[in-house]
């Protein structure tokens, strides 16, 4: 069986002569790829994701607005989580929402792109948090009909991947969607609340008694979808449960004015001003 390092180089070579005949344009800024290592994007663009290096709330991984916030409470809860204690005991988002990631996320989750799945699980691995303690890897599950309509689960993928670094067991079948609901990313946080109630399932608890879980998503929202998968797990009788994202959507507002510079500006051409 081939090395990883060997597999990676001959795919690199593939994709160059492929690219050679058949030329590819990057996601992100739309100049021509060439020898860039990651499928569908440019070398500067993927090196500007950066991650995201705020104080954040001790629970969730909310960035706070003012280092203030952690100054002299390490380990500050935003406000969310000291109101409703979510049911995980502790949530890592890793980078935030934003171009090209959040295209890299899209392509590979929306358009099929599935050979995104390698380089994004390495980033997230290039900031994994060095205290993760966990038994089990589990990634949160589409339902049957949606997974039959999208043909992958895109945190299984990323899960299999994390499983190797870790050399932990990854587990698609513990953790099961039970009921069809509308996507998240349309309803409002009331809303998302409603739509996931009793969503999830666990089968065989005996499996995963007192067993440390790491849940696994690729981006983090408001929440929602973790606290109820980490519920479900919890009341099975499973030991604590951890959950890990590779992006957040975050307000820009909580951004970096470094991570937000670094985005190329329009034209003004392009957004209807004649120079």
């Amino acid at each position: 069986m081939l090395r990883e390092d060997t597999q990676d180089r001959l795919i690199g070579w593939c994709r160059q002569a492929l690219r050679f005949v058949l030329p590819v344009e990057c996601i992100a800024c739309g100049h021509s790829l060439s020898t860039d290592p990651v499928p569908f994007f440019c070398t500067p663009c993927w090196q500007t994701i950066r991650p995201l290096q705020q104080p954040v709330c001790a629970r969730c991984d909310q960035p706070f607005v003012s280092p203030a916030a952690t100054t002299y409470t390490p380990d500050h809860q935003c406000q969310d989580c000291q109101q409703r204690p979510p049911d995980f005991q502790r949530a890592w988002t890793l980078f935030p929402y934003l171009p090209p990631l959040r295209e890299a996320i899209c392509s590979f989750k929306y358009r099929g792109k599935y050979t995104l799945a390698r380089p994004l699980a390495r980033l997230m691995i290039s900031a994994l948090p060095g205290e993760i303690d966990v038994d089990m890897i589990i990634p949160v599950p589409l339902h049957p009909a949606r997974l039959r309509a999208r043909e992958f689960n895109q945190s299984l993928l990323l899960a299999d991947q994390l499983s190797r670094h870790l050399a932990r067991p990854v587990s698609a079948t513990h953790l099961v969607r039970i009921t069809a609901t509308d996507p998240q990313t349309t309803l409002t946080r009331q809303a998302r609340l409603r739509n996931l109630r009793k969503a999830f399932a666990v089968r065989k608890p005996q499996d995963l008694t007192e067993k440390r879980i790491l849940l696994m998503d690729d981006v983090f929202t408001t929440g929602t979808t973790l606290n109820e998968c980490a519920k479900a797990l919890r009341q099975a009788g499973t030991g604590p449960i951890f959950a890990l994202t590779l992006a957040r959507t975050v307000d820009t507002s909580l951004v970096p004015d470094r991570l937000l510079a670094e985005q190329a500006a329009p034209p003004l051409t392009a957004i209807g001003i004649g120079i």
